[in-house]
């Protein structure tokens, strides 16, 4: 067997791999261990001002430990050694370069490399002096604190700034309830307007937004009260320094996005200007097609407004479309934000109202019915108040409104009383049914007279009667009249039947209708002689009494 040299040196080469991987896998994990455990950068603050920001471990003290014994020193230092000057001294431990602050001995802190920021790109010595100005500052500050002249003038002006805070917040109160007041009393003065009349169902909004507006007034002189008093004593007046600068930032940033803004809100207020401009036009058009001054094919009175709504709405909706991109903030997290949860909203509340609004159309462009129509829905009977795009109002006989659907309108007949009564009223009637033995033409003559005689029905055209159907005991007759106010349909029918009682008594008829229960013993007819019976022979005067009152003539 021929021995393989490649056998011996395998264990030999993986053995080296493993050691080198294990080597490699160990400064990994021991670099990360170094960067997992150390400590968190700290600042020493001294009064309000920030010093320097310790990021790295010194001689075994933390930075947390570092900013704790800095303190303490700079805290035991005598007021007459606060004034001298601060000394830089480099030094150098450990292969790291750092520089000391000290004041005559006392040595207050040190700074090394390790404690400079990557990112800000400054030099040792520079770091250095800059946290001797800062400290040097706020040690004057203390000193400037001890003066008893000092504090009673920041005394004195912060007491004055007080009184003049408390009078501004006085007189904000004072105004805010005077305007209030007075816009009170406008609206009282003026209860017919129109304008005043929707400020006065929202006054309760008008008092939140006053209570807001003096709140925010408020605020705005508590902060500037806050910001002088504070930048009255030199301990305090980092504090006073950063309020005011805050305050001057947002102004700034605000100033500044205006005027960045103004271009594109400008356009936006253009598009916005001639989408209404074009609206104006389409609504001085539709003015003119409901004047009846301008005629349209398909276009009808009835549709006018429904037509004229539909078009408002897409001209806005195209108008604000265009003009949304050049809306300030348009593209923000807030706006997209409020897209969504509208949109969210219409979809979950889309349903029903789309099926509303789409009956609301049916009914208009079918001209089903129209504002003081005199309608009969079933169980409601009265004239159309209000076609509105979600309901249709009706006020009933009763005066009472009543409010219903319009899918529900669309779902079930529509029995409309005026649509075509034109110049001639709205159409009435009532039946009655008589025995075969009173003549068909005197049951005519006095349903007709009843109906001459009663208030509310037109004299013309001339009322007519139907014979609706010959049953197996009497026949069923039908009057028909003409009315001009549909509304008062109950009391002038009630009248109308109180008539016709007094004409069938006057000559005698019988209004109830038999039912035999034995065949009577001769026919039940009426003779010749008696077909003219009063008073349709007073009126036909002839053997052709009855053929004027055929309806086919008045119908």
């Amino acid at each position: 067997m021929i021995p393989n040299p490649f056998r011996r040196r395998l264990p030999a080469g993986f053995a080296l791999f493993w050691l080198v991987a294990s080597l490699f896998l160990a400064s990994l994990t021991a670099a990360a261990v170094a960067a997992e455990v150390r400590p968190p950068e700290s600042t020493l603050h001294y009064h309000f001002r920030p010093i320097v920001t310790f990021r790295a471990t010194f001689v075994g003290a933390s930075p947390e430990y570092r900013v704790r014994r800095a303190l303490a020193r700079i805290d035991a230092l005598p007021a007459a050694q606060m004034q001298q000057p601060i000394e830089l001294t480099p030094f150098s431990v450990e292969d790291r370069r750092g520089i000391s602050l000290h004041i005559g001995e006392a040595v207050l802190f040190g700074i090394v490399e390790g404690d400079l920021d990557p990112e800000e790109k400054i030099s040792l010595e520079a770091a250095a002096r800059r946290s001797a100005e800062e400290l040097g500052a706020a040690l004057l500050a203390v000193s400037e604190q001890r003066r008893p002249m000092v504090l009673v003038k920041g005394i004195g002006l912060s007491l004055a700034a007080t009184a003049i805070a408390l009078l501004l917040l006085w007189l904000i109160r004072r105004a805010t309830a005077f305007i209030v007041r007075h816009f009170e009393k406008v609206i009282d003065a003026h209860p017919e307007s129109s304008s005043f009349r929707w400020a006065r169902h929202g006054w309760a909004l008008v008092q939140r937004i006053a209570q807001l507006l003096m709140g925010f007034l408020w605020l705005s002189v508590a902060y500037l009260w806050l910001t002088f008093v504070l930048a009255r004593f030199p301990l305090t007046e980092p504090l006073g320094d950063r309020l005011t600068s805050f305050l001057f930032g947002l102004l700034e940033t605000i100033g500044v996005g205006f005027i960045e803004a103004v271009p594109s809100l400008t356009t936006a207020l253009v598009i916005l200007f001639l989408t209404k401009a074009f609206n104006d036009a389409l609504g001085n058009f539709f003015k003119a097609a409901r004047d009846g001054r301008v005629q349209v094919h398909g276009l009808h009175p009835e549709t006018v407004n429904a037509t004229h709504r539909i078009c408002t709405i897409i001209v806005w909706g195209l108008g604000i479309a265009v003009a949304y991109p050049f809306i300030p903030m348009s593209d923000s997290d807030a706006f997209k934000g409020l897209s969504v949860m509208f949109g969210f909203m219409l979809t979950l509340g889309s349903a029903g109202i789309v099926n509303q609004l789409m009956s609301g159309l049916v009914l208009v462009y079918s001209r089903a019915l129209s504002v003081g129509d005199f309608v009969d829905l079933g169980e409601t009977i009265g004239v159309v108040s209000e076609v509105g795009a979600l309901s249709t109002k009706i006020i009933n006989m009763r005066n009472e409104e009543v409010t219903i659907p319009n899918a529900v309108l669309v779902g079930n007949p529509i029995k409309n009383y005026s649509r075509l009564a034109g110049a001639r009223g709205t159409l009435v009637s009532t039946k009655v049914t008589i025995g075969y033995d009173t003549p068909w033409r005197q049951v005519h003559a006095l349903l007709i007279a009843a109906a001459e005689q009663t208030p509310g029905l037109r004299a013309l055209p001339k009322p007519f009667v139907y014979q609706r159907g010959l049953a197996d005991w009497y026949v069923e007759y039908e009057l028909f009249a003409h009315m001009d106010k549909p509304l008062e349909r109950v009391p002038v029918l009630s009248a109308l039947h109180a008539n016709i009682q007094d004409q069938f008594n006057t000559y005698g008829v019988q209004i109830m209708s038999p039912h035999f229960v034995v065949q009577p013993k001769d026919n039940v007819v009426v003779p010749r002689e008696s077909w003219h019976a009063a008073p349709a022979e007073a009126e036909a005067g002839g053997p052709t009494a009855g053929r004027s009152q055929q309806p086919g003539t008045t119908g």
